[in-house]
């Protein structure tokens, strides 16, 4: 019994087609519409930079520039009269990076240890790296900072930078993806005599690549991001980083909301370029951390 089979000449829409055209449609309808929503907080802040600070306490945010009353002076303060401005960012963009370089490093240690090699107790302590994602770090704090205390690495910015190195979240996202890294490829490094940290640095860390990318976007921006920890262990003013450093511009005495206003925004550009530099690694980086394991 023959089949019979339709031939559908190219060009001619079919309703398959059409309603792959619509849900395509909607999908970008609606990626486009939340970029709008998402960037009206950055239009907001942009515009705000053009205003004086009488004029944001009395209306706030909004998202019209008012031409007869916009100027450039925010903009000309920060550059040539912000005080300890670029002292607090060039702090902050220092700690940022090297949060991201040994937090990575670390966590990629911890992860790479989790899932290629057995050990005992392994498993107990794959549980316990997950149920610390589960806390937050408030209930952390008091502790950490007695523990700083005792160490003398208050007011320093390894008190900073030490109790974020082996990120519990960072670890299980590597461990994901490292199982989905064939083992035959240690065993081949090591026929081929190549050290254990051989194998680490010049096999499995360029098969990782998109995962780093990926945490070292996340990682980052909770970096450049980080006030509370920063604030309780840092008391010398000429180190505080940015996040703290905008926060004294308010004070009981008198608010500078001109240079806080076009502070935060300037402050939204090295999140940018890093995003920026790694979003072809992010996606994939994510999807395959995802559904590894």
């Amino acid at each position: 019994m023959s089949e019979t089979r339709t031939m559908v000449a190219p060009g001619v829409e079919t309703p398959a087609k059409r309603r792959h055209l619509g849900a395509r449609t909607v999908t970008s309808i609606v990626l486009i519409v939340g970029t709008i929503i998402a960037l009206i907080p950055f239009w907001a802040i942009f515009v705000g930079t053009f205003h004086d600070g009488n004029m944001l306490v009395r209306y706030g945010l909004n998202l019209g520039i008012d031409f007869t009353q916009a100027n450039f002076d925010n903009w000309v303060m920060l550059f040539t009269n912000s005080g300890s401005y670029f002292t607090w960012f060039f702090n902050s963009l220092m700690l940022t990076a090297a949060q991201v370089v040994f937090t990575l490093l670390v966590s990629s240690f911890v992860a790479y240890g989790f899932a290629m090699y057995e050990f005992r107790f392994k498993t107990t302590l794959f549980i316990l790296v997950i149920v610390l994602m589960t806390i937050p770090f408030e209930m952390l704090m008091l502790p950490l900072y007695v523990q700083t205390n005792n160490m003398n690495l208050s007011d320093s910015y390894a008190a900073v930078l030490l109790p974020f190195l082996a990120q519990a979240t960072t670890i299980f996202f590597f461990r994901q993806y490292l199982l989905g890294v064939p083992r035959e490829i240690l065993e081949a490094g090591r026929i081929d005599g190549v050290t254990e940290f051989g194998i680490f640095f010049r096999l499995v860390l360029p098969v990782m690549t998109p995962a780093m990318a990926a945490m070292a976007i996340l990682n980052g921006m909770a970096s450049w991001n980080n006030f509370l920890w920063p604030l309780l262990v840092l008391r010398t003013p000429e180190k505080y980083t940015l996040p703290i450093g905008l926060n004294t511009l308010l004070t009981p005495y008198g608010n500078n909301y001109e240079l806080l206003i076009v502070g935060a925004f300037f402050s939204i550009f090295p999140i940018m370029i890093l995003f920026f530099a790694f979003q072809r690694f992010f996606i994939a980086g994510m999807t395959a951390g995802a559904v590894k394991g």
